[in-house]
C-alpha cells in the first residue's frame, strides 16, 4: 500500500556574501570572504581538506552555531532571505555520527522529534513519519527499538528525521562516515530518492567524492585559508582543477596513492564503494610473536548482548591487523575487549609476557595508568575521549599521568603537534576541531604515552588526501618500530596499505538479548 505524502517545500535558496566564522578559542577565521549563491533545488558537493570549513558552513546554514559566546560572524549569509537562525525548519542537518543522532527509544518517536519541536500538528506528524521512513527505505514498525539498528540504519533513521520536518534545505554532513559498502550505498540512494521526490537544496560534505558524483551537479570546493578555490559542474571543475585540488589535499577519483595499491587508486576517496579489485590483504608473516591472543572468545557490551562468540586470534608485534566485516558485526566491541575495557562475556585475552611486563596477563585487570604505555585505544567517536580545554593540554594528559618532566612533556608534545599538521591549533579547543582534526588529536594523545599495542576504530574518517597519507606513513613507521597496531575500518585503501594481518568478522548466528 502506498504510503501517502505531504507536499513538498519550496527549494530554499542560499547567498553568502563576504560571510565568514571565528570560533571564540580561535585567533584564525574557520572561513571568510566567501562569496556565493546556491540557486533553489541545486545539488552541491562542498570539498576542500581538512579544517578547511567545510561543517562550520552547513552548521551555520542551519543557524546552530550559537551566540556571540561561541564565535564570531562577518559578513551576510541568508537561507531565503533570511539569517538562518531566522529560518527556523528550513533546513535540516544530519551529521556525520549515527549514534549521536538517535534521541528516543522508538524508531517512530525518534522520526516525529524534530516535527513536535517545530510544533507541527499531531494529526500531521505520523503520515510525515511514515513517509519519511518509506522515502528513505527503512521498512521497520514505528515502535521498532532504535537501539537495534545498524550503523547505515541508524544514519537513514536520522536523515527520516530531517526530512519528516520537510526542510528546503538538506544538510549532510559526511553522512556515510563509518558505513560499509552496503551502508554509503544505503544512504546515497535514499538521499537520490527523496530529492527527486521533493526538489530540495541539498549541501553535502563529503570526503568520498566518487559516491555523489552522479547525484549532484555542482562541485563549491573551500582551500585550507576558508577561502573559495573552485566552483562549477563536476566533471569539469575535477578535471581542469585536478593539481590544484591535489595540492589542496582534496580526493580526486583516480589520483594514485603512495604505495597502497590498485584498490587505494580506485575511487575518489579513503572509504568510497570500492571499484572492482582485491580488498584482501596481504598475509603476514607466520614468525611474528603475538602481543595478544585471545582464545574462546565471546564479546557484548553487557550480559545478555553477545554479538560474537568462539573467537581464536592473535594479535602480532610489529604487524598491523585490520577488522572488517559490515556495520553491526562486533567490531568495535571487540576493539574495545582487545584494549581491555570490555570485560570478555567467554573465554580471556592474555597478554604476552612482553607485554604484560610483570603484570597479571588480563589487560581488563589493568589500571588506567598501566594501560597508557601498554595498550592505547582511540574510540570511534573523538570527542568521548577529550578531557583538556585546548590541543596541547590534551596530549600532555597521559604524559602528565606518567610523572614525565615539564621538557619531556612539551618536546613530545610539540612533535606530535607537528607531525599530525594540529600544531596552528595547539590553543583551540579540541571541542571546536573539524572532524578530520579531531580524530587526529584523538590518534596524538594516544601516541603520546608510545603504547606497545594501539588500538584505532576508524582512523581515517574526515581525513583529506593529506593527512590521511601522513597518518598511514607514521603509522606503518611505528608499526616497523615494533608497534602491534589494530585498526576497525571499512576504509579499502587503508586496508592495502596496512592490512599485514585481517580479522575479517560475518554476521554472528549466536546473537542473544536479555
Amino acid at each position: 500500500m502506498s504510503v501517502p505524502r505531504p507536499s513538498a517545500p519550496a527549494p530554499a535558496a542560499i547567498e553568502a556574501r563576504g560571510w565568514g566564522w571565528r570560533h571564540a578559542s580561535r585567533l584564525r577565521p574557520a572561513l571568510e570572504h566567501l562569496d556565493l549563491r546556491i540557486h533553489p533545488g541545486e545539488r552541491v558537493l562542498l570539498l576542500g581538506p581538512s579544517g578547511a570549513g567545510k561543517s562550520t558552513l552547513l552548521h551555520a546554514l542551519a543557524g546552530v552555531h550559537g551566540g556571540d559566546d561561541e564565535g564570531e560572524e562577518y559578513g551576510e549569509l541568508t537561507v531565503d532571505g533570511a539569517a538562518p537562525s531566522a529560518a527556523r525548519g528550513r533546513a535540516g542537518l544530519v551529521l556525520q555520527d549515527p549514534d549521536s543522532q538517535v534521541i528516543l527509544a522508538r524508531v517512530g518517536d525518534d522520526v516525529a522529534f524534530g516535527c513536535e519541536n517545530l510544533g507541527v500538528p499531531r494529526d500531521e506528524i505520523w503520515p510525515r513519519v511514515r513517509a519519511a521512513l518509506a522515502d528513505v527505505g527503512l521498512d521497520l514498525t514505528l515502535d521498532h527499538p532504535s537501539s537495534a539498528l545498524s550503523g547505515g540504519q541508524k544514519q537513514r533513521l536520522a536523515l527520516a528525521g530531517a526530512i519528516a520536518m520537510r526542510p528546503g534545505l538538506l544538510l549532510l554532513d559526511e553522512p556515510t562516515a563509518n558505513l560499509d559498502p552496503d551502508g554509503v550505498r544505503e544512504v546515497r540512494d535514499a538521499v537520490g530518492r527523496v530529492l527527486d521526490r521533493t526538489g530540495a537544496t541539498l549541501v553535502v560534505v563529503e570526503h568520498r567524492v566518487d559516491v555523489w558524483l552522479e547525484l549532484v551537479d555542482r562541485v563549491v570546493v573551500l582551500g585550507r585559508d576558508g577561502r573559495l578555490l573552485a566552483d562549477g559542474a563536476p566533471r569539469e571543475v575535477l578535471a581542469e582543477q585536478r593539481t590544484a585540488l591535489l595540492d589542496a589535499g582534496v580526493w580526486v577519483p583516480g589520483a594514485p596513492l603512495p604505495g597502497a595499491g590498485a584498490v587505494a587508486r580506485a575511487g575518489g576517496g579513503p572509504t568510497g564503494v570500492p571499484a572492482s579489485g582485491p580488498m584482501t590483504a596481504p598475509q603476514g608473516r607466520i614468525d611474528r610473536r603475538p602481543a595478544l591472543t585471545a582464545r574462546g572468545l565471546a564479546i557484548g557490551r553487557r550480559a545478555g548482548m553477545l554479538v560474537q562468540r568462539g573467537l581464536d586470534l592473535e594479535i602480532a608485534a610489529s604487524a598491523s591487523t585490520v577488522i572488517t566485516g559490515p556495520n553491526g558485526v562486533g567490531k568495535s566491541t571487540l576493539a574495545l575487549t582487545l584494549g581491555g575495557l570490555l570485560r570478555p562475556l567467554e573465554g580471556r585475552v592474555e597478554a604476552s609476557d612482553a607485554l604484560a611486563g610483570g603484570l597479571r596477563r588480563e589487560p581488563i585487570g589493568w589500571r588506567s595508568r598501566e594501560l597508557l604505555t601498554r595498550i592505547g585505544t582511540v574510540f570511534q567517536e573523538p570527542e568521548h575521549q577529550f578531557v583538556a580545554s585546548t590541543v596541547e593540554g590534551e596530549l600532555a594528559v597521559g604524559l602528565r599521568a606518567l610523572r614525565l618532566d615539564d621538557a619531556a612533556v612539551t618536546a613530545r608534545v610539540d612533535e606530535l603537534l607537528g607531525r599530525l599538521r594540529l600544531d596552528h591549533l595547539a590553543r583551540a579547543n579540541p571541542f571546536t576541531l573539524s572532524g578530520g582534526e579531531k580524530r587526529r588529536l584523538s590518534v596524538a594523545a594516544v601516541l603520546a604515552a608510545r603504547p606497545s599495542v594501539l588500538i584505532l576504530d576508524e582512523p581515517t574518517f574526515g581525513q583529506d588526501r593529506s593527512t590521511w597519507i601522513e597518518l598511514v606513513a607514521l603509522l606503518r613507521e611505528l608499526v616497523a618500530d615494533g608497534l602491534a597496531l589494530v585498526s576497525v575500518t571499512h576504509d579499502a585503501a587503508f586496508i592495502a596499505a596496512l592490512g599485514d594481518e585481517r580479522i575479517a568478522l560475518a554476521p554472528s548466528t549466536t546473537r542473544e538479548f536479555a
